[in-house]
Protein backbone atom coordinates (compact mmCIF):
# COMPACT_ATOMS: atom_id res chain seq x y z
CA UNK A 1 0.00 0.00 0.00
CA UNK A 2 3.11 2.31 0.69
CA UNK A 3 4.50 1.97 -2.48
CA UNK A 4 1.19 1.94 -4.74
CA UNK A 5 0.50 5.63 -2.78
CA UNK A 6 3.67 6.94 -3.23
CA UNK A 7 3.74 5.75 -6.89
CA UNK A 8 0.47 8.10 -7.19
CA UNK A 9 2.04 10.67 -5.82
CA UNK A 10 4.17 10.39 -7.83
CA UNK A 11 2.69 10.46 -10.83
CA UNK A 12 0.45 13.56 -9.28
CA UNK A 13 2.98 15.53 -8.81
CA UNK A 14 5.26 15.07 -12.06
CA UNK A 15 2.16 15.66 -14.16
CA UNK A 16 1.80 19.12 -12.01
CA UNK A 17 5.51 20.10 -12.92
CA UNK A 18 4.72 18.95 -16.76
CA UNK A 19 1.78 21.59 -16.60
CA UNK A 20 3.67 24.37 -15.40
CA UNK A 21 6.70 23.54 -17.55
CA UNK A 22 4.58 23.98 -20.40
CA UNK A 23 3.20 27.18 -19.36
CA UNK A 24 6.65 28.97 -17.94
CA UNK A 25 8.36 27.57 -21.68
CA UNK A 26 6.22 26.68 -23.93
CA UNK A 27 9.19 26.58 -26.90
CA UNK A 28 10.43 23.57 -24.85
CA UNK A 29 9.32 20.47 -25.19
CA UNK A 30 6.78 19.50 -22.63
CA UNK A 31 7.03 16.81 -19.54
CA UNK A 32 5.32 13.75 -19.97
CA UNK A 33 3.01 13.54 -17.10
CA UNK A 34 4.36 9.43 -16.08
CA UNK A 35 8.41 10.09 -15.81
CA UNK A 36 10.25 7.18 -14.73
CA UNK A 37 13.77 7.96 -13.90
CA UNK A 38 14.70 4.26 -14.43
CA UNK A 39 13.21 3.44 -17.27
CA UNK A 40 12.04 6.30 -19.05
CA UNK A 41 8.13 6.31 -21.52
CA UNK A 42 8.29 6.88 -24.85
CA UNK A 43 8.61 10.28 -25.98
CA UNK A 44 5.36 10.53 -28.32
CA UNK A 45 2.18 9.26 -27.65
CA UNK A 46 1.60 7.55 -30.75
CA UNK A 47 3.62 3.91 -30.52
CA UNK A 48 6.71 3.20 -33.02
CA UNK A 49 7.52 -0.03 -34.36
CA UNK A 50 10.12 -1.84 -32.99
CA UNK A 51 13.37 -1.02 -34.03
CA UNK A 52 15.67 -4.38 -35.46
CA UNK A 53 18.40 -5.66 -32.88
CA UNK A 54 20.44 -3.97 -34.27
CA UNK A 55 19.67 -0.56 -32.98
CA UNK A 56 19.54 -1.73 -29.94
CA UNK A 57 22.60 0.22 -28.37
CA UNK A 58 21.41 3.92 -30.40
CA UNK A 59 17.67 3.19 -28.60
CA UNK A 60 19.78 2.71 -25.48
CA UNK A 61 21.34 6.16 -25.92
CA UNK A 62 18.12 7.53 -26.70
CA UNK A 63 16.40 6.25 -23.94
CA UNK A 64 19.58 7.58 -21.89
CA UNK A 65 19.58 11.29 -23.45
CA UNK A 66 15.62 11.23 -22.61
CA UNK A 67 15.62 11.17 -19.14
CA UNK A 68 18.52 13.21 -19.04
CA UNK A 69 15.99 15.67 -20.38
CA UNK A 70 13.29 15.14 -18.21
CA UNK A 71 15.31 15.40 -15.29
CA UNK A 72 16.96 18.73 -16.09
CA UNK A 73 13.51 19.88 -16.73
CA UNK A 74 12.43 19.07 -13.32
CA UNK A 75 15.58 20.43 -12.18
CA UNK A 76 14.63 23.83 -13.85
CA UNK A 77 11.06 24.01 -12.33
CA UNK A 78 12.39 23.50 -8.67
CA UNK A 79 15.15 26.17 -8.78
CA UNK A 80 11.94 28.38 -10.01
CA UNK A 81 10.30 27.37 -6.74
CA UNK A 82 13.72 27.84 -4.60
CA UNK A 83 13.82 31.39 -6.78
CA UNK A 84 9.81 32.16 -5.59
CA UNK A 85 10.52 30.83 -1.52
CA UNK A 86 13.16 33.16 -1.51
CA UNK A 87 10.97 36.32 -2.81
CA UNK A 88 8.55 35.60 -0.30
CA UNK A 89 11.34 35.51 2.56
CA UNK A 90 11.95 32.03 3.10
CA UNK A 91 15.05 30.49 3.00
CA UNK A 92 14.58 26.68 1.27
CA UNK A 93 18.06 25.26 3.51
CA UNK A 94 17.72 26.06 6.99
CA UNK A 95 19.79 26.03 9.26
CA UNK A 96 18.58 23.83 11.86
CA UNK A 97 15.44 22.22 13.36
CA UNK A 98 13.90 21.55 17.02
CA UNK A 99 12.65 17.85 17.19
CA UNK A 100 10.96 16.34 19.83
CA UNK A 101 10.45 12.60 18.59
CA UNK A 102 11.74 10.81 16.04
CA UNK A 103 8.93 8.83 13.65
CA UNK A 104 9.49 5.73 15.30
CA UNK A 105 9.36 6.64 18.82
CA UNK A 106 5.87 8.59 17.85
CA UNK A 107 4.98 5.34 16.86
CA UNK A 108 5.74 3.27 19.39
CA UNK A 109 4.74 5.92 22.05
CA UNK A 110 1.29 6.48 20.18
CA UNK A 111 0.57 2.79 19.03
CA UNK A 112 -2.28 2.27 21.61
CA UNK A 113 -4.63 4.99 19.92
CA UNK A 114 -7.82 3.82 18.26
CA UNK A 115 -8.78 4.55 15.08
CA UNK A 116 -10.25 8.52 14.72
CA UNK A 117 -8.83 9.34 18.16
CA UNK A 118 -6.88 12.84 18.49
CA UNK A 119 -4.36 13.80 21.46
CA UNK A 120 -4.90 17.66 20.69
CA UNK A 121 -3.22 18.86 23.89
CA UNK A 122 0.10 17.06 22.74
CA UNK A 123 3.14 18.96 20.73
CA UNK A 124 5.06 17.36 18.90
CA UNK A 125 8.08 18.18 16.19
CA UNK A 126 9.70 15.82 13.57
CA UNK A 127 11.74 16.43 10.57
CA UNK A 128 12.25 14.19 7.62
CA UNK A 129 12.11 13.92 3.75
CA UNK A 130 9.12 13.43 1.86
CA UNK A 131 8.65 10.30 0.17
CA UNK A 132 5.11 10.42 -0.86
CA UNK A 133 2.45 13.11 -1.08
CA UNK A 134 -1.69 13.04 -2.02
CA UNK A 135 -4.06 15.84 -1.90
CA UNK A 136 -7.44 15.77 -1.36
CA UNK A 137 -9.39 19.02 -1.94
CA UNK A 138 -8.58 20.51 1.51
CA UNK A 139 -6.61 18.10 3.01
CA UNK A 140 -3.12 16.72 1.82
CA UNK A 141 -1.72 13.51 3.10
CA UNK A 142 2.41 13.17 3.21
CA UNK A 143 4.75 10.60 4.15
CA UNK A 144 7.94 11.10 5.84
CA UNK A 145 10.80 9.49 6.60
CA UNK A 146 13.77 9.98 9.04
CA UNK A 147 16.35 7.78 10.06
CA UNK A 148 14.18 5.44 12.15
CA UNK A 149 10.83 4.93 9.91
CA UNK A 150 8.20 6.99 8.57
CA UNK A 151 5.06 8.45 10.01
CA UNK A 152 1.92 10.30 8.25
CA UNK A 153 1.69 13.93 8.28
CA UNK A 154 -2.31 14.68 7.88
CA UNK A 155 -2.75 18.70 6.80
CA UNK A 156 -5.82 20.40 6.53
CA UNK A 157 -6.70 23.45 4.95
CA UNK A 158 -8.35 24.81 7.73
CA UNK A 159 -5.44 24.31 10.88
CA UNK A 160 -2.83 26.12 8.49
CA UNK A 161 -2.61 29.57 6.91
CA UNK A 162 -3.69 29.77 3.35
CA UNK A 163 0.06 30.05 2.23
CA UNK A 164 1.22 27.38 4.04
CA UNK A 165 -1.27 25.10 2.01
CA UNK A 166 -0.79 26.61 -0.83
CA UNK A 167 2.88 25.54 -0.25
CA UNK A 168 1.71 22.38 0.29
CA UNK A 169 -0.03 22.34 -3.20
CA UNK A 170 2.63 24.19 -5.51
CA UNK A 171 5.99 24.04 -3.74
CA UNK A 172 7.01 21.14 -1.86
CA UNK A 173 7.88 18.15 -4.00
CA UNK A 174 8.65 14.36 -3.39
CA UNK A 175 12.48 14.46 -2.16
CA UNK A 176 11.95 17.71 0.00
CA UNK A 177 13.34 17.53 3.45
CA UNK A 178 10.78 19.08 5.72
CA UNK A 179 9.95 20.03 9.79
CA UNK A 180 6.45 19.92 11.15
CA UNK A 181 4.75 20.74 13.93
CA UNK A 182 1.54 19.67 15.71
CA UNK A 183 -0.71 16.98 17.50
CA UNK A 184 -1.13 13.69 17.26
CA UNK A 185 -4.10 11.43 15.82
CA UNK A 186 -5.10 8.59 14.25
CA UNK A 187 -7.28 8.37 10.90
CA UNK A 188 -10.46 6.18 11.00
CA UNK A 189 -8.22 3.67 8.58
CA UNK A 190 -6.11 3.51 11.43
CA UNK A 191 -2.83 5.69 10.21
CA UNK A 192 -0.85 7.40 13.01
CA UNK A 193 -0.20 11.44 11.81
CA UNK A 194 0.84 14.01 13.16
CA UNK A 195 -2.02 16.82 12.81
CA UNK A 196 -0.35 19.59 11.07
CA UNK A 197 -0.45 22.98 13.01
CA UNK A 198 3.18 24.48 11.21
CA UNK A 199 5.47 23.14 8.60
CA UNK A 200 8.83 24.89 7.35
CA UNK A 201 10.60 23.56 4.16
CA UNK A 202 14.20 22.91 5.38
CA UNK A 203 15.92 21.71 2.37
CA UNK A 204 14.42 21.45 -1.35
CA UNK A 205 15.25 18.94 -3.12
CA UNK A 206 16.20 19.83 -6.83
CA UNK A 207 16.57 16.32 -8.40
CA UNK A 208 13.79 13.94 -8.77
CA UNK A 209 13.70 10.58 -6.65
CA UNK A 210 13.48 7.06 -8.19
CA UNK A 211 9.41 6.21 -7.94
CA UNK A 212 8.34 3.77 -5.42
CA UNK A 213 6.65 1.67 -8.26
CA UNK A 214 9.97 0.74 -10.02
CA UNK A 215 12.37 1.75 -7.28
CA UNK A 216 16.24 1.67 -8.35
CA UNK A 217 16.88 -0.96 -10.60
CA UNK A 218 19.74 0.65 -12.12
CA UNK A 219 22.61 -1.70 -10.72
CA UNK A 220 25.48 0.58 -11.99
CA UNK A 221 23.71 3.61 -10.64
CA UNK A 222 22.98 2.07 -7.33
CA UNK A 223 26.28 1.81 -6.50
CA UNK A 224 27.87 5.02 -7.89
CA UNK A 225 24.83 6.79 -6.41
CA UNK A 226 24.52 5.05 -3.39
CA UNK A 227 22.54 7.89 -1.13
CA UNK A 228 20.46 7.65 -3.77
CA UNK A 229 20.31 3.72 -3.11
CA UNK A 230 19.48 4.59 0.49
CA UNK A 231 16.59 7.23 -0.16
CA UNK A 232 14.78 4.65 -2.92
CA UNK A 233 15.58 1.33 -0.89
CA UNK A 234 15.65 1.91 2.98
CA UNK A 235 16.68 -1.69 3.82
CA UNK A 236 20.22 -0.66 2.39
CA UNK A 237 21.21 1.46 5.65
CA UNK A 238 20.45 -1.77 7.45
CA UNK A 239 23.36 -2.73 6.00
CA UNK A 240 25.23 0.42 7.67
CA UNK A 241 23.67 -0.37 10.60
CA UNK A 242 24.36 -4.16 11.45
CA UNK A 243 28.07 -3.27 10.04
CA UNK A 244 28.18 -0.72 13.21
CA UNK A 245 27.17 -3.46 15.49
CA UNK A 246 29.95 -5.80 14.08
CA UNK A 247 32.16 -3.26 14.69
CA UNK A 248 31.33 -2.74 18.15
CA UNK A 249 30.94 -5.54 19.60
CA UNK A 250 34.81 -6.68 17.66
CA UNK A 251 36.22 -3.90 20.15
CA UNK A 252 34.08 -5.07 23.42
CA UNK A 253 35.17 -8.87 22.61
CA UNK A 254 39.08 -7.46 22.35
CA UNK A 255 38.56 -5.50 25.30
CA UNK A 256 37.03 -7.90 27.26
CA UNK A 257 40.16 -10.14 26.69
CA UNK A 258 42.47 -7.25 27.56
CA UNK A 259 43.81 -6.30 24.02
CA UNK A 260 44.38 -2.61 23.59
CA UNK A 261 43.80 -0.59 20.35
CA UNK A 262 46.25 1.03 18.63
CA UNK A 263 46.92 2.73 15.28
CA UNK A 264 50.07 2.33 12.83
CA UNK A 265 51.21 4.57 9.79
CA UNK A 266 49.38 4.01 5.66
CA UNK A 267 51.63 5.36 4.64
CA UNK A 268 54.03 3.19 4.35
CA UNK A 269 58.02 3.40 3.08
CA UNK A 270 58.45 -0.41 2.12
CA UNK A 271 54.91 -2.23 1.18
CA UNK A 272 55.10 -5.47 3.42
CA UNK A 273 53.34 -8.08 5.13
CA UNK A 274 51.83 -9.80 2.59
CA UNK A 275 51.86 -10.94 -0.86
CA UNK A 276 49.97 -8.17 -2.96
CA UNK A 277 50.60 -5.50 -5.48
CA UNK A 278 50.20 -1.89 -3.54
CA UNK A 279 49.30 1.45 -3.96
CA UNK A 280 52.25 3.66 -4.68
CA UNK A 281 51.89 7.34 -3.79
CA UNK A 282 54.33 10.15 -3.81
CA UNK A 283 55.16 12.32 -0.67
CA UNK A 284 56.65 15.33 -2.08
CA UNK A 285 58.46 16.76 0.77
CA UNK A 286 60.29 13.76 1.43
CA UNK A 287 60.66 13.43 -2.69
CA UNK A 288 60.21 9.88 -2.54
CA UNK A 289 57.41 7.18 -3.19
CA UNK A 290 55.28 5.56 -0.20
CA UNK A 291 53.14 2.48 -0.30
CA UNK A 292 49.36 2.54 0.98
CA UNK A 293 49.81 -0.57 3.44
CA UNK A 294 48.61 -3.75 2.30
CA UNK A 295 48.45 -5.45 5.87
CA UNK A 296 49.08 -4.01 9.53
CA UNK A 297 50.95 -6.74 10.27
CA UNK A 298 54.78 -5.47 10.75
CA UNK A 299 53.61 -2.61 12.52
CA UNK A 300 51.68 -4.74 15.10
CA UNK A 301 54.61 -6.58 15.80
CA UNK A 302 56.71 -3.88 16.36
CA UNK A 303 53.89 -3.37 19.08
CA UNK A 304 55.01 -6.79 20.86
CA UNK A 305 58.85 -6.02 20.44
CA UNK A 306 58.20 -2.44 22.07
CA UNK A 307 56.78 -4.56 25.41
CA UNK A 308 52.96 -4.49 24.37
CA UNK A 309 51.63 -7.39 24.58
CA UNK A 310 48.04 -7.92 23.34
CA UNK A 311 47.40 -5.74 20.46
CA UNK A 312 45.12 -5.33 17.59
CA UNK A 313 43.73 -2.35 15.10
CA UNK A 314 40.97 -2.27 13.00
CA UNK A 315 42.29 -0.61 9.58
CA UNK A 316 41.39 0.10 6.12
CA UNK A 317 43.72 -1.65 3.91
CA UNK A 318 44.79 -1.08 0.03
CA UNK A 319 45.67 -4.08 -2.42
CA UNK A 320 45.93 -3.02 -6.25
CA UNK A 321 44.57 -6.06 -7.57
CA UNK A 322 41.01 -7.24 -8.74
CA UNK A 323 37.48 -6.42 -8.14
CA UNK A 324 34.72 -8.96 -8.01
CA UNK A 325 31.94 -9.36 -5.45
CA UNK A 326 33.99 -10.85 -2.98
CA UNK A 327 37.27 -8.08 -3.62
CA UNK A 328 37.26 -4.70 -3.18
CA UNK A 329 40.71 -2.93 -3.50
CA UNK A 330 39.94 -1.02 -0.35
CA UNK A 331 38.89 -2.94 2.79
CA UNK A 332 38.42 -3.44 6.46
CA UNK A 333 40.20 -5.90 8.44
CA UNK A 334 41.42 -6.35 12.21
CA UNK A 335 44.59 -7.52 12.92
CA UNK A 336 45.36 -8.93 16.81
CA UNK A 337 48.57 -9.88 18.40
CA UNK A 338 48.96 -11.76 21.35
CA UNK A 339 51.89 -12.37 23.48
CA UNK A 340 53.02 -15.91 24.86
CA UNK A 341 50.56 -17.92 23.18
CA UNK A 342 50.12 -20.04 19.54
CA UNK A 343 47.89 -20.31 16.78
CA UNK A 344 45.75 -22.51 18.78
CA UNK A 345 44.64 -19.34 20.78
CA UNK A 346 43.47 -17.55 18.03
CA UNK A 347 41.27 -20.38 16.94
CA UNK A 348 39.38 -19.98 19.87
CA UNK A 349 39.14 -16.23 19.63
CA UNK A 350 38.04 -16.12 15.65
CA UNK A 351 34.99 -18.58 17.09
CA UNK A 352 34.65 -16.45 20.03
CA UNK A 353 34.71 -13.08 17.64
CA UNK A 354 31.86 -14.03 15.07
CA UNK A 355 29.51 -15.99 17.42
CA UNK A 356 29.43 -12.45 19.81
CA UNK A 357 28.89 -10.63 16.65
CA UNK A 358 26.35 -12.86 15.47
CA UNK A 359 24.57 -12.71 18.68
CA UNK A 360 24.71 -8.97 18.49
CA UNK A 361 23.11 -8.58 14.93
CA UNK A 362 20.89 -11.83 14.55
CA UNK A 363 20.37 -13.47 18.19
CA UNK A 364 20.85 -16.58 17.46
CA UNK A 365 24.29 -18.73 15.78
CA UNK A 366 22.19 -20.04 12.74
CA UNK A 367 22.05 -17.58 9.90
CA UNK A 368 20.89 -17.59 6.28
CA UNK A 369 23.17 -16.82 3.44
CA UNK A 370 21.76 -16.64 -0.02
CA UNK A 371 19.72 -19.63 0.49
CA UNK A 372 22.07 -21.81 3.05
CA UNK A 373 22.09 -22.27 6.47
CA UNK A 374 24.87 -21.84 8.54
CA UNK A 375 25.42 -22.85 11.74
CA UNK A 376 27.69 -20.48 13.96
CA UNK A 377 27.57 -23.46 17.30
CA UNK A 378 30.99 -24.22 18.70
CA UNK A 379 33.42 -26.00 17.99
CA UNK A 380 33.79 -25.66 14.11
CA UNK A 381 35.42 -28.31 12.39
CA UNK A 382 39.67 -28.20 12.32
CA UNK A 383 41.01 -30.39 9.44
CA UNK A 384 44.61 -29.67 7.50
CA UNK A 385 44.99 -28.63 4.10
CA UNK A 386 46.81 -32.26 2.74
CA UNK A 387 43.61 -33.91 4.47
CA UNK A 388 41.03 -31.59 2.78
CA UNK A 389 42.95 -31.81 -0.79
CA UNK A 390 43.49 -35.51 -0.31
CA UNK A 391 39.54 -35.59 0.89
CA UNK A 392 38.69 -33.67 -2.36
CA UNK A 393 41.12 -35.24 -4.64
CA UNK A 394 42.28 -38.86 -3.30
CA UNK A 395 45.69 -37.37 -4.07
CA UNK A 396 48.40 -37.19 -1.10
CA UNK A 397 50.49 -34.74 -1.87
CA UNK A 398 52.52 -35.55 0.96
CA UNK A 399 53.70 -38.79 -0.90
CA UNK A 400 55.57 -36.54 -3.43
CA UNK A 401 58.36 -35.39 -0.98
CA UNK A 402 60.28 -32.62 -3.03
CA UNK A 403 59.14 -34.21 -7.03
CA UNK A 404 57.50 -31.12 -8.20
CA UNK A 405 57.52 -32.75 -11.53
CA UNK A 406 55.11 -35.72 -10.30
CA UNK A 407 53.05 -33.03 -8.37
CA UNK A 408 52.00 -31.37 -11.13
CA UNK A 409 51.22 -34.64 -13.52
CA UNK A 410 48.71 -35.19 -10.75
CA UNK A 411 47.40 -32.46 -10.59
CA UNK A 412 47.11 -32.29 -14.19
CA UNK A 413 44.62 -35.02 -13.69
CA UNK A 414 42.30 -33.48 -11.29
CA UNK A 415 38.52 -32.19 -12.95
CA UNK A 416 37.72 -29.61 -11.86
CA UNK A 417 33.61 -28.25 -11.85
CA UNK A 418 34.22 -26.29 -14.90
CA UNK A 419 36.74 -28.22 -16.19
CA UNK A 420 39.50 -26.37 -16.75
CA UNK A 421 42.91 -27.40 -16.58
CA UNK A 422 44.38 -25.96 -12.68
CA UNK A 423 46.95 -23.08 -13.18
CA UNK A 424 50.40 -24.57 -12.73
CA UNK A 425 52.63 -22.05 -14.83
CA UNK A 426 53.51 -20.31 -11.45
CA UNK A 427 53.95 -23.05 -9.14
CA UNK A 428 57.59 -23.19 -8.00
CA UNK A 429 57.59 -25.72 -4.97
CA UNK A 430 54.84 -28.95 -3.96
CA UNK A 431 53.65 -26.24 -1.47
CA UNK A 432 52.57 -24.19 -4.07
CA UNK A 433 50.62 -26.93 -6.35
CA UNK A 434 49.24 -28.20 -3.51
CA UNK A 435 47.81 -24.86 -2.33
CA UNK A 436 47.12 -24.15 -6.04
CA UNK A 437 44.66 -27.40 -6.03
CA UNK A 438 43.43 -26.36 -2.53
CA UNK A 439 42.41 -22.98 -3.80
CA UNK A 440 40.46 -24.33 -7.37
CA UNK A 441 38.78 -27.72 -5.70
CA UNK A 442 38.43 -27.21 -2.13
CA UNK A 443 38.12 -23.44 -0.86
CA UNK A 444 34.32 -22.79 -3.12
CA UNK A 445 33.43 -26.13 -0.69
CA UNK A 446 33.48 -25.22 2.73
CA UNK A 447 30.59 -23.55 2.90
CA UNK A 448 29.70 -24.14 6.75
CA UNK A 449 32.79 -23.02 9.29
CA UNK A 450 36.20 -24.66 9.01
CA UNK A 451 39.44 -24.00 10.08
CA UNK A 452 41.62 -24.97 7.37
CA UNK A 453 45.55 -25.69 9.07
CA UNK A 454 49.38 -26.29 8.29
CA UNK A 455 50.27 -24.41 5.24
CA UNK A 456 53.00 -25.07 3.17
CA UNK A 457 56.07 -23.14 4.23
CA UNK A 458 56.48 -22.06 1.10
CA UNK A 459 53.20 -19.79 0.63
CA UNK A 460 53.85 -19.03 4.61
CA UNK A 461 56.76 -16.58 5.02
CA UNK A 462 55.32 -14.77 8.02
CA UNK A 463 54.36 -18.05 9.90
CA UNK A 464 56.72 -20.19 12.35
CA UNK A 465 57.64 -23.67 11.46
CA UNK A 466 55.54 -26.43 12.35
CA UNK A 467 56.49 -28.18 15.94
CA UNK A 468 55.92 -31.83 14.58
CA UNK A 469 55.39 -31.62 10.62
CA UNK A 470 58.42 -30.45 8.23
CA UNK A 471 57.94 -28.23 5.43
CA UNK A 472 54.76 -26.88 7.41
CA UNK A 473 53.72 -23.82 9.02
CA UNK A 474 51.34 -23.58 12.35
CA UNK A 475 49.22 -21.16 9.83
CA UNK A 476 45.31 -21.61 9.42
CA UNK A 477 42.86 -19.77 7.76
CA UNK A 478 38.82 -19.24 8.23
CA UNK A 479 36.79 -20.43 5.97
CA UNK A 480 32.65 -19.83 5.70
CA UNK A 481 30.77 -19.69 2.56
CA UNK A 482 33.83 -20.55 0.66
CA UNK A 483 35.41 -17.35 1.55
CA UNK A 484 38.10 -16.70 3.38
CA UNK A 485 37.30 -14.73 6.78
CA UNK A 486 40.22 -15.04 8.70
CA UNK A 487 43.75 -15.86 8.51
CA UNK A 488 46.02 -16.88 11.26
CA UNK A 489 50.10 -17.70 12.60
CA UNK A 490 52.14 -18.89 15.23
CA UNK A 491 54.14 -16.05 14.32
CA UNK A 492 57.51 -16.48 13.25
CA UNK A 493 60.00 -14.35 15.80
CA UNK A 494 63.53 -15.80 14.34
CA UNK A 495 65.18 -12.92 12.65
CA UNK A 496 67.69 -14.81 10.75
CA UNK A 497 64.58 -17.46 9.72
CA UNK A 498 62.34 -14.55 8.43
CA UNK A 499 65.29 -12.32 7.00
CA UNK A 500 66.39 -16.03 4.46
CA UNK A 501 61.94 -16.30 3.78
CA UNK A 502 61.92 -12.50 2.80
CA UNK A 503 64.82 -12.86 0.65
CA UNK A 504 63.50 -15.77 -0.81
CA UNK A 505 60.32 -14.36 -1.11
CA UNK A 506 61.53 -11.53 -3.35
CA UNK A 507 63.86 -13.73 -5.57
CA UNK A 508 60.84 -15.39 -6.64
CA UNK A 509 58.74 -12.27 -7.30
CA UNK A 510 61.89 -10.47 -9.06
CA UNK A 511 62.05 -13.79 -11.09
CA UNK A 512 58.41 -13.46 -12.19
CA UNK A 513 58.88 -9.78 -12.64
CA UNK A 514 61.59 -10.20 -15.32
CA UNK A 515 59.43 -13.02 -16.85
CA UNK A 516 56.56 -10.83 -17.25
CA UNK A 517 58.93 -7.87 -18.56
CA UNK A 518 60.49 -9.98 -21.56
CA UNK A 519 56.85 -10.92 -22.20
CA UNK A 520 55.42 -6.89 -22.37
CA UNK A 521 59.06 -6.79 -24.46
CA UNK A 522 57.58 -9.82 -26.97
CA UNK A 523 54.26 -8.06 -26.91
CA UNK A 524 54.89 -4.57 -28.12
CA UNK A 525 54.24 -3.59 -24.56
CA UNK A 526 50.59 -4.56 -24.98
CA UNK A 527 50.45 -6.83 -22.36
CA UNK A 528 48.61 -5.33 -18.87
CA UNK A 529 50.23 -5.14 -15.58
CA UNK A 530 50.13 -7.51 -13.48
CA UNK A 531 50.50 -8.86 -9.31
CA UNK A 532 54.57 -8.84 -10.70
CA UNK A 533 54.70 -5.47 -12.06
CA UNK A 534 55.99 -3.55 -8.90
CA UNK A 535 59.48 -3.75 -7.14
CA UNK A 536 59.72 -5.51 -3.56
CA UNK A 537 62.08 -4.84 -0.66
CA UNK A 538 63.36 -6.41 2.31
CA UNK A 539 61.58 -4.18 5.44
CA UNK A 540 65.13 -3.69 7.07
CA UNK A 541 62.96 -1.81 10.36
CA UNK A 542 61.45 -4.88 11.00
CA UNK A 543 63.91 -7.66 10.88
CA UNK A 544 65.88 -4.88 12.78
CA UNK A 545 62.86 -4.92 15.99
CA UNK A 546 63.01 -9.03 15.57
CA UNK A 547 66.99 -8.73 16.15
CA UNK A 548 65.95 -7.13 19.71
CA UNK A 549 63.62 -10.09 20.11
CA UNK A 550 59.78 -10.65 19.87
CA UNK A 551 58.16 -13.08 22.70
CA UNK A 552 56.49 -16.32 21.32
CA UNK A 553 53.37 -15.01 19.14
CA UNK A 554 50.20 -15.52 17.82
CA UNK A 555 48.62 -13.33 15.26
CA UNK A 556 44.84 -13.17 12.83
CA UNK A 557 44.03 -11.09 10.49
CA UNK A 558 39.99 -11.00 10.12
CA UNK A 559 38.27 -9.64 7.28
CA UNK A 560 35.51 -7.58 8.89
CA UNK A 561 34.09 -6.51 5.17
CA UNK A 562 33.07 -10.77 4.67
CA UNK A 563 31.87 -11.12 8.34
CA UNK A 564 29.65 -8.29 7.66
CA UNK A 565 28.48 -9.82 4.45
CA UNK A 566 27.58 -13.17 5.91
CA UNK A 567 25.48 -11.26 8.99
CA UNK A 568 23.78 -9.23 6.78
CA UNK A 569 23.25 -11.81 3.69
CA UNK A 570 24.94 -9.52 1.14
CA UNK A 571 25.89 -10.90 -2.11
CA UNK A 572 28.68 -8.68 -3.26
CA UNK A 573 31.17 -7.23 -0.86
CA UNK A 574 30.16 -3.89 -2.77
CA UNK A 575 26.74 -3.77 -1.15
CA UNK A 576 29.17 -2.72 1.74
CA UNK A 577 30.47 0.42 0.77
CA UNK A 578 30.33 4.22 -1.23
CA UNK A 579 32.02 3.03 -4.00
CA UNK A 580 34.14 6.19 -6.32
CA UNK A 581 31.61 8.05 -7.81
CA UNK A 582 33.83 6.97 -11.20
CA UNK A 583 33.86 3.11 -10.56
CA UNK A 584 31.63 0.93 -13.52
CA UNK A 585 29.35 -1.73 -11.76
CA UNK A 586 30.29 -5.52 -11.37
CA UNK A 587 27.82 -8.15 -11.72
CA UNK A 588 26.20 -8.44 -8.02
Amino acid sequence: MEALRAWRASSNLLGFAASRAAKAAPAARPLRPHVRCCSPAAASTTKPPPPPPQDRRRRSASSSSSSTSDRESIRAIRLKKVEELRGKGYEPYAYKWDRTHTTKELQDEYTHLENGEVCADVAVSIAGRIVARRAFGKLVFMTVRDDSGTIQLYCEKDSLTEEQFEQLKTIIDIGDIIGANGSIKKTEKGELSVYVKNFEILTKSLLPLPDKYHGLTDVDKRYRQRYVDMIANPEVADVFRTRAKVVSEIRKTMESFGFIEVETPVLQGAAGGAEARPFITHHNSLQRDLYLRIATELHLKRMLVGGLEKVYEIGRIFRNEGISTRHNPEFTTIEMYEAYSDYESMMNLAEEIVTRCAMATHGKLRVDYQGTEISLERPWRRETMHSLVKEATGIDFNSFGEDLESAKNAARGIKTESNENISLQACSSVGHVLNEVFETVVESSLVQPTFVLDYPVEISPLAKPHRRYAGLTERFELFICGREIGNAFSELTDPIDQRGRFENQIKQHNAKRAAMTKEVKSTEGKHEEDDFSYEVTLDEDFLTSLEYGMPPASGMGLGIDRLVMLLTNSASIRDLFFPRNDERALPR
